[in-house]
């Protein structure tokens, strides 16, 4: 293809074009938020020079890992203000200081950590410490905006200091070292589940590994409070999945009689529940749950905890999901080792209303909406399910079964990754890297609870880096 290296460049017209509109948005306000998160990121201000509105000079020895959820846009920073001491803590980019109270920021305890407000430009609206960005950028707004468009999603030069030590290894070496990770893991899980049984037996235990699992890391606790409530749910008789659903979702604060609000569809369903949930209703008050217990924001629709929830009435009616994991443990982790087969023995009974709905108020689907995919029977297999068979297998000092079942631990395929694996590979490798195992993944997330969860973003005083050096 021949190129005219006289005519201008067409394609660099176009990322002018786009720059400008993106700042085109706000014209007579600040720039969007998330350019500003971007350029505190990576530092794009002038740091010898920075000071708050209220005059105290800044020093910034790390601007925190980005929070792609709920919460400050930035965690675990490290500043120092005047000649106080170094403080770790939260940091809030609002385009306006006016938004810390317009959204909410003065009345929700999960902005409590916050140590500094930044703000594009005007004074200080709260009694926090307030950097104003405009002052002290590094260059024009447009050229900023520009640079954007191409930064690299993590500053290099706030990596870990073990990510030098860790390119030293061997592919063989670095893999070992997250194997060896990965069984302390392993082994901490498993000791969890016989601490649990002690008090309320193996079934029990289990029980609560997969209800907290399923209520992922934004709900985990409603989900404990439900599984500890399961004796009391059993006693109050038999029932089919639909009871089950009504039990469950009734104790869990789901369910309400406002069918006129609903779509027929949904009425019906929700009718078919409530016929159920009233005869138990009295009996199971002192058992349920506010339902502003729940953390909704954020959650994907596929990931509701009342299709969990419906998923663990499943296994509930069914009645023999213990027995079921066993036949699979015989079959599979012995003999097959295919770990997708593990999602057939989860499986439950068709539901007519949750196999076509994501949640009570979405649409009729055309597609299929599984209950449990691959992905989610992964991480029940890694978290809960050959944890709970190595505490038995120790408890029971066999020595064969736990064999088998670590290294059927060990070549689990992946799970997805998640923020905290995204941000260690970053820190720790220098790059997005997808990890050939499952075990290695939980390897890496063991690194990150020993070492980097008890040193500062700074890395200070972490051990890590030098034990990896002398291996």
């Amino acid at each position: 293809m021949e190129v005219n290296m006289v005519s201008p460049n067409i394609y660099s017209q176009w990322r002018a074009q786009r720059v400008d509109d993106v700042l085109h948005d706000a014209p007579a306000g600040p720039p969007p938020e998330r350019l500003l998160q971007g350029i505190w990121q990576h530092q794009r201000i002038r740091r010898d020079r920075l000071h708050t509105c209220d005059g105290q000079i800044l020093r910034v020895f790390h601007p925190g890992f980005w929070n792609y959820e709920a919460g400050p846009d930035f965690q675990r920073a490290v500043i120092q203000l005047g000649d106080g001491s170094p403080m770790t803590g939260d940091i809030e980019i609002d385009p306006a200081a006016s938004d810390w109270r317009a959204h909410g920021h003065a009345d929700n305890p999960g902005f409590g950590g916050v140590i500094l407000h930044v703000v594009w430009n005007g004074p200080a609206r709260t009694h926090l410490p307030t950097l104003r960005l405009q002052p002290h950028c590094d260059a024009p707004l447009k050229e900023l905006s520009a640079w954007y468009t191409t930064a690299p999603p993590f500053p290099a030069e706030f990596a870990g200091q073990c990510r030098a030590p860790l390119a030293a290894l061997s592919v063989e070496t670095l893999e070992e070292l997250l194997s060896q990770a990965a069984l302390v893991r392993l082994q901490t899980k498993a000791a969890g589940m016989t601490r649990l049984a002690r008090i309320y037996g193996w079934d029990a235990a289990l029980w609560q590994g997969l209800f907290r699992a399923l209520g992922y890391k934004h709900n985990t606790w409603p989900m404990q409070n439900l599984a500890e409530r399961l004796p009391t749910l059993h006693a109050v008789g038999f029932a089919d999945s639909l009871g089950w659903q009504a039990r469950l979702l009734g104790c869990a604060g789901f369910l309400a009689d406002d069918f006129p609000t609903q779509s027929t569809v949904v009425r019906e369903y929700l009718r078919e529940l409530w016929d159920r949930w009233w005869r138990e209703r009295d009996a199971l008050a002192d058992y349920c749950l506010p339902r502003s217990l729940w953390r909704m924001a954020g959650l994907r629709p596929a990931n509701h905890p009342a299709r969990r929830l419906v998923l663990l009435a499943g296994w509930m009616a069914a009645g023999d999901l213990p027995k079921r994991l066993r036949a699979w443990l015989e079959s599979d982790c012995v003999k097959s080792r295919r770990g997708g087969s593990l999602l057939e023995y989860l499986q439950v009974k068709p539901d007519s209303f949750w196999n076509h709905h994501w949640t009570f108020k979405s649409s009729r689907q055309e597609r299929y909406c599984p209950l449990l995919g691959a992905a989610r029977a992964t991480d029940l297999a890694i978290n809960v399910i050959l944890p709970w068979f190595h505490a038995r297998a120790s408890a029971g000092r066999n020595r064969e079964l736990l064999s088998r079942i670590e290294s059927r631990f060990h070549s689990w395929p992946p799970a997805q990754d998640n923020r905290t694996l995204k941000l260690a590979c970053q820190r720790l490798f220098a790059e997005p890297r997808r990890l050939s195992t499952a075990a290695h993944q939980q390897g890496l997330l063991q690194i990150v609870r020993d070492f980097c969860d008890h040193a500062p973003a700074t890395c200070d005083d972490c051990q890590f880096p030098a034990l990896v050096q002398s291996r």
